[in-house]
C-alpha cells in the first residue's frame, strides 16, 4: 500500500534540478502542443519488446487526453499519474485490416503514487508475484512539458503530471536471460486499495489440476466450489464420469481437503488484513483512496487515423478493476 509521505520524499531527491527539456520541434507542420507527446511518455506496460516500436508507428491522437489537462477539464489543477497499455485488436484500415497494439493511457487522479509496486502474472505462472517497481526499473517520473526548458519551472505548471517510465535499455535486452525479458511481458500497473473489496474475500472456487503418478496420464483438471458443491457428490461424479480412477478417490479426497482448507485460510487472512488495513490507515490516506478515480483514454477518431471507438473497454487491469470513466 503506497505511503504518501515517503513516496513523495524519494521523487523530490532526485536529482532533477539540471534536466532540460527537449525544445519544441522546428519544422512540423502540425500545430505545436505542449501536451502533445504525453501519451508516449506514459511507459506501455506489458506490451511485448518486439511489438513496443509497432505502437508509435500510428502517430495516435490523444488530443482527448490533453483537453482534459485545460480549465475545466478532469485533470485540471490536480497531481495525475500516468501509465499506458496496449490492446491488441482486429483494425481496418483504408488499404487493408490487421491486428495492431492499440495504445490506451489511465490517468489515476490522487495526491500521493498510486503504487510504487508491480504486478506479474502468467498463465504459466501459479502464483502472482508483487515487486518493487525499481526491480523492472520502473518508476514514477514528473513530465517537463516541451516547452518548459529549466526544470524548476514546473512548479509553475498548474498541473503536477507523472508518467511511468521504464529505464531498461532495449539494447541490453539480448544479455539477460528469457525468463527475465518475458517478466516484463507479464507486468501489470499494481494498485492496493483497503477501500476496495479484494476479490478473494468472495472467492470460493479453487482451480484443481490433481496429478497422477504415473506423469504418462494427464492430471484431472477442474473446479471445486465450496459454497456450492457438496463434497462426496462432486467426487463420486469425477469417478461416474471416468475423470478419476476408483482407486484414487481417497487419496483425491485428502488433496481436495487440503487445497479446500489453504483457499479457505487465504480468504480469512485477506479479510483481516483489509481490516487492519482500514484500521490503520491515516486520514489523509483515507481521503486520498476515497477520491481517486481512474481515468481511461483511447485514440479519438480523426481523417488520419484508423475507428476503433467501438473497441473501447473500461477494464484496465486485475488489480485496477474498471475506471471511472472512459474517454
Amino acid at each position: 500500500m503506497p505511503q504518501p509521505k515517503s513516496s513523495m520524499a524519494s521523487t523530490s531527491k532526485r536529482r532533477v534540478s539540471k534536466v532540460k527539456a527537449a525544445p519544441p520541434p522546428e519544422d512540423s507542420d502540425d500545430e505545436y502542443r505542449p501536451l502533445g507527446t504525453l501519451w508516449k511518455e506514459a511507459f506501455p506496460v506489458g506490451t511485448e519488446w518486439d511489438q513496443y516500436d509497432k505502437v508509435y508507428e500510428i502517430n495516435w491522437d490523444f488530443t482527448n487526453l490533453e483537453k482534459e489537462f485545460e480549465e475545466g477539464g478532469k485533470l485540471y489543477g490536480k497531481r495525475v499519474y500516468l501509465f499506458g497499455c496496449t490492446e491488441p485488436q482486429l483494425v481496418h484500415f483504408v488499404e487493408n485490416s490487421r491486428v495492431i497494439h492499440i495504445p490506451a493511457v489511465v490517468a489515476v487522479t490522487s495526491p500521493f503514487p498510486p503504487s510504487d509496486k508491480i504486478g506479474i502474472k502468467s498463465v504459466q505462472r501459479e502464483e502472482e508475484l508483487i515487486v518493487p517497481m525499481k526491480e523492472m526499473k520502473m518508476d514514477w517520473m514528473p513530465f517537463i512539458p516541451p516547452d518548459v526548458r529549466e526544470f524548476s519551472a514546473v512548479e509553475r505548471v498548474k498541473t503536477q503530471i507523472f508518467t511511468l517510465k521504464c529505464t531498461q535499455r532495449r539494447a541490453a535486452l539480448k544479455q539477460l536471460k528469457q525468463e527475465r525479458i518475458k517478466k516484463y511481458e507479464y507486468c501489470l500497473p499494481y494498485i492496493y486499495s483497503p477501500l476496495k473489496e479484494d476479490e478473494t474475500v468472495d472467492e470460493t472456487v479453487v482451480n484443481i489440476m490433481y496429478p497422477f503418478e504415473d506423469e504418462a496420464k494427464p492430471p484431472v483438471v477442474c473446479e471445486y466450489d465450496w459454497q456450492f458443491d457438496e463434497f462426496e457428490e462432486f467426487v463420486d461424479n469425477l469417478v461416474k464420469e471416468e475423470e478419476l480412477p476408483e482407486s484414487e478417490r481417497e487419496k483425491f479426497m485428502v488433496f481436495l481437503k487440503d487445497l479446500v482448507g489453504k483457499e479457505r485460510k487465504k480468504v480469512r487472512e485477506a479479510k483481516q488484513a483489509r481490516k487492519k488495513a482500514l484500521e490503520d490507515m491515516s486520514k489523509d490516506l483515507l481521503e486520498g483512496f476515497q477520491n481517486m478515480k481512474f481515468y481511461k483514454f483511447y485514440p479519438i477518431k480523426s481523417e488520419k487515423y484508423p475507428d476503433i471507438s467501438e473497441m473501447k473497454s473500461s477494464f484496465i487491469n486485475r488489480y485496477y478493476g474498471r475506471a471511472t470513466e472512459v474517454l
